[in-house]
């Protein structure tokens, strides 16, 4: 009997995912990470078994578009386990913002890219703006996005953009002009990320929802990996 040789290669992966403590920052009012340890070996039980509790918007995360469009009816917005599984997973560009073009509170528009919307081949974008530098420490002049930008990028075929701030709006929006054009262009969601050492270019990314049955959103494991 013969057997395959075990493929030693390693596998370049670039982890976008902010670590999950009890100090990590959550939007003002929402459930922070807690964590209640039911029994654990080092106190003599046979197991460690323990409790979250958090909100589904915690570090990278997916939005499902019942979280800013209305579920009921036929044609009614999904909820993150109904959204299309395969926006998640494959090629990406990522690409910066200038970040001395969006003061604080701003939104990171088509003039605020360095990268030419036109070049645009993949669908799913992921956009870094180094306006949320510590997850540990909220800051609510986070960019949002311009409107106009999601439709250029939804015109060039874009299902899937993701940000390196808690919201694709900012935080004093009320009307959610972002999330809105997420709605009606059918682009889904990705907020949370770190990118900030993440380089401009090309990539595959991997950040998969879990299968929450009519939550609005999903913790991720975000990932990148070299297309090469």
């Amino acid at each position: 009997m013969t057997t395959r040789p075990r493929t030693t290669a390693m596998i370049d992966i670039i982890d976008i995912s902010p670590a999950l403590t009890p100090n990590i920052a959550v939007w003002p009012g929402d459930t922070p990470l807690t964590r209640e340890v039911l029994c654990e070996i080092e106190r003599g039980a046979s197991i460690t078994l323990s409790t979250m509790r958090a909100t589904v918007h915690l570090g990278a995360h997916a939005d499902g578009a019942n979280h800013y469009g209305a579920a009921a009816g036929a044609n009614g917005a999904p909820a993150i386990d109904a959204m299309p599984l395969e926006r998640y997973l494959g090629a990406c560009h990522v690409i910066h913002a200038d970040v001395a073009r969006v003061p604080g509170g701003a939104r990171v528009g088509l003039g605020d890219i360095r990268f030419d919307i036109a070049a645009v081949r993949h669908p799913r974008v992921l956009i870094r703006t180094d306006t949320f530098p510590d997850f540990t420490a909220w800051n609510s002049d986070f960019a949002g996005l311009d409107p106009a930008l999601i439709d250029a990028l939804a015109d060039r075929g874009v299902t899937l953009i993701g940000v390196d701030t808690p919201s694709v709006d900012v935080q004093e929006s009320k009307d959610l002009p972002a999330h809105k054009r997420f709605l009606a262009r059918d682009v889904s969601i990705l907020e949370g990320l770190r990118l900030a050492h993440v380089a401009e270019g090309e990539y595959e990314l991997i950040a998969l929802p879990l299968p929450l049955v009519g939550f609005d959103a999903s913790p991720v494991r975000a990932v990148l990996r070299s297309l090469a």
